[in-house]
C-alpha cells in the first residue's frame, strides 16, 4: 500500500486541493465534486485599439488644490462664517491638478465665462518624461 500512496508532494496541485476540500467535507458529511463549466460562447474580442478606446472614455475625478493650512482643532473649531483661513500658496504660485489622489500637473488660477479655469503650467511626470528617464537609466 506504501507503494501506490502518494505524499501531498508528488500529487498534482488539483489532487491536493480536492483531498484538502474532501477531508473537511467528510467531516460534515457534504459531499464534494468537481464543477463543470460549458465553454463560454461570445463575440471575439477586438484589438488592442478597440480596449484603448475603452480605457479613454473613464471620467476621473480632478481636483484643484489652491494650498494648504495646517491648524490645531481648537482653532478649526473656532472658524464660522466670515473666518478668513490663511494657505501657504502666495498669490502667483501654481495650484496642483490632482488626479485620483495623485499630483499631475501644475497651473493657473483664470476666470472663463465666469467660472474658476486652470491653465496648465507643467505635467508632472507624464509618460514620455517618465519614459525618457527610464531609457537614460538603461
Amino acid at each position: 500500500m506504501a507503494e501506490t500512496e502518494q505524499t501531498a508532494e508528488q500529487k498534482p496541485a488539483s489532487a491536493a486541493a480536492a483531498d484538502a476540500v474532501s477531508g473537511s467535507a467528510e467531516d460534515t458529511g457534504a459531499e464534494v465534486r468537481a464543477a463543470e463549466f460549458e465553454k463560454a460562447e461570445g463575440r471575439e474580442t477586438g484589438g488592442k485599439e478597440e480596449h484603448l478606446d475603452m480605457l479613454l472614455d473613464i471620467q476621473l475625478p480632478v481636483t484643484v488644490s489652491l494650498g494648504k493650512a495646517d491648524l490645531p482643532l481648537r482653532r478649526l473649531l473656532q472658524l464660522q462664517p466670515g473666518s478668513v483661513l490663511s494657505l501657504e500658496k502666495r498669490i502667483g504660485d501654481p495650484a496642483e491638478l490632482i488626479v485620483q489622489d495623485v499630483p499631475f500637473a501644475t497651473g493657473d488660477i483664470v476666470v472663463v465665462d465666469d467660472c474658476y479655469a486652470v491653465r496648465i503650467r507643467e505635467i508632472l511626470n507624464s509618460p514620455a518624461v517618465v519614459g525618457e528617464q527610464v531609457e537614460s537609466r538603461s
